[in-house]
């Protein structure tokens, strides 16, 4: 008996495992999009939950700009300069009441110009 409730168990296991790997993939795969975002020289003004700086934002030359409410982890924002990135967009399943509800991450800095 001993011999086949170890190979249950040890069934059950690596079943359990690659469930787990399979999920954690196909999360993995569906991540997200990649977004050009184009950021100006100047934060403005702006209220979000309270009075903020906003980056403003545009993902084409012709656009307008847009206040940008918030973070890009991994980018650092150092005024005068206008930047061309690559920005990967994840949805955030449960997003808290007063935040966004898309992950903003930097890909790749284009190009960061002196304005």
């Amino acid at each position: 008996m001993k011999s086949i409730t170890t190979i249950l168990k040890g069934t059950i296991a690596t079943a359990a495992l690659f469930a787990i790997t399979q999920c954690t993939t196909a999360a993995n795969a569906s991540g997200g999009d990649e977004k050009t975002f184009i950021v100006g020289p100047q934060t403005v003004d702006c209220t979000g939950v309270a009075p903020m700086k906003c980056l403003q934002v545009k993902e084409t030359q012709s656009g307008a700009w847009t206040n940008f409410y918030s973070n890009i982890n991994g980018f650092t924002y150092e005024p005068g300069y206008e930047y061309v990135l690559k920005v990967k967009t994840e949805k955030i399943e449960n997003p808290p009441m007063d935040g966004s509800s898309i992950k903003y991450t930097l890909v790749k800095e284009v190009s960061k110009t002196k304005k």
